[in-house]
């Protein structure tokens, strides 16, 4: 099997869209020799922050001298983002020669009970991080926690970055019901990590946290040691992901030592694409990047750029799904651009740009406001702006990446991003 014929199995795979539950994963890492067993993982869930706080675990324990994986989701260009050993992402040959192998296994599942994409890429990155002799993987969950295929390991830690609304539909209604999907990946006696503030959220995993005799840990403000200035992402959000990583090593320091230094030097080297990601084009224009796709998403983006980028002209690049509460979403960061250009996101699943167009200026009518045909044509009106600020979906800042030769694949790989649809609901 080649690259392409593995990447356009895996296309395949999207009409079993997704499915919830842990007996279908745990038959296929059997059939590939349960390889979670003998890897140590650090499992992270939440909401939002969860891709930048693996990125921190990560990088400080490769500062600390350790060969550590990294299994994240979805993936911005290309899909071997999603499975990297010390930032170095997976071979096309290893993708290749992993999905042959897998290929082989599925044969022996019914149809009614098929793997699914993501079943089938966690399975794959648990062959290649054991196969590639990983003394640690970062793991983050895909969506929830409790019924998530990554949820078969049993990790050092677990960890919770917060909670808020997203995916409702699948997780619940209400953030009690989102935080016991979340902290479903607590596992008996192993310690808990959490930055959750809100007292009913909290409430919910602490009990969880007690029934499973899991030592949990706050983090609830940042310490005042010297790291925490030296975190190389933008927003006041990031350090507190930092120091939700950093408590998260020190709780682990008789499993695996790092030293204050290496945490340090981790931190101020750590790199997450598409996370309030500042471009400086030659002719003098900045560019913003942040992949806010839901409505927590939006405000901490909103208090970044009143505190970290005050400047008195923005221009607002708008793409969101339809799924997500796209209106709030408008409505908390149209007011903070004078002009704004509401586009399509590349997938099945974007809102009509005829409706963001609608909010913004309802919100915003003092502003300027264009529904534009692509992203490609709103990066071109705006050519001659300032500030720019590029946000509503990941899926939009993947293409804006590739678009700004920020990141590069051979082929666009973001169309393995989608899913739809389930074959069964949380229970």
């Amino acid at each position: 099997m080649t690259y392409a014929e593995a990447i356009q199995f895996l296309y395949g795979l999207q009409i079993f869209g997704a499915n919830f539950g842990l007996e279908t994963p745990r038959k296929l890492a059997a059939h590939a020799g349960d390889p979670q067993n003998r890897l140590r993982f650090i499992h992270v869930a939440g909401t939002n922050g969860k891709g930048s706080t693996c990125a921190m675990l990560e990088s400080i324990y490769r500062a600390a001298g350790l060969r550590v994986g990294l299994f994240t989701s979805p993936h911005l260009v290309s899909f071997r983002e999603r499975i990297q050993i010390n930032r170095h992402l997976i071979s096309e040959n290893d993708v290749a020669r992993r999905v042959s192998e897998i290929h082989e296994s599925l044969k022996t599942f019914p149809a009614d009970a098929h793997p699914t994409f993501f079943e089938v890429v966690t399975i794959l990155a648990l062959k290649f991080f054991e196969e590639q002799n990983c003394d640690l993987v970062i793991w983050e969950t895909g969506l929830g926690g409790r019924l998530d295929a990554t949820n078969i390991v049993t990790p050092l830690a677990s960890v919770i970055t917060n909670i808020a609304f997203d995916h409702e539909q699948w997780l619940g209604d209400t953030l009690e019901k989102i935080a016991a999907e979340k902290a479903g990946i607590i596992k008996p006696g192993v310690p808990v990590v959490t930055s959750v503030k809100k007292p009913e959220v909290l409430t919910v995993i602490e009990k969880i946290a007690h029934k499973k005799n899991a030592p949990l840990t706050c983090v609830t403000q940042l310490p005042a040691s010297s790291f925490q200035l030296a975190i190389s992402l933008f927003g006041e959000h990031q350090k507190i992901n930092a120091a939700l990583a950093a408590a998260t090593i020190r709780i682990l320091q008789k499993e695996i030592s790092v030293t204050e230094k290496q945490m340090e030097i981790g931190l101020q080297n750590v790199n997450w694409p598409g996370r309030l990601q500042l471009i400086k084009k030659p002719g003098g224009q900045k560019i913003l990047l942040d992949g806010a796709h839901n409505v927590a998403g939006a405000k901490v983006l909103r208090e970044a750029l009143e505190k970290d980028f005050p400047v008195k002209k923005r221009t607002l690049i708008l793409g969101i799904l339809q799924d997500k509460n796209w209106r709030e979403i408008c409505e908390m960061l149209s007011p903070l651009a004078e002009k704004i250009f509401v586009v399509p996101v590349a997938s099945q699943r974007t809102a009509s740009p005829s409706e963001l167009v609608e909010v913004c200026r309802v919100k915003n009518p003092a502003g300027k406001v264009f529904a534009e045909a692509s992203l490609v044509e709103a990066l071109k009106k705006a050519g001659n702006e300032k500030f720019v600020v590029i946000t509503g979906s990941l899926y939009l800042i993947g293409e804006a990446l590739e678009h700004l030769g920020v990141l590069t694949a051979d082929k666009n790989e973001r169309g393995l991003n989608e899913w739809s649809g389930t074959k069964k609901l949380l229970g």
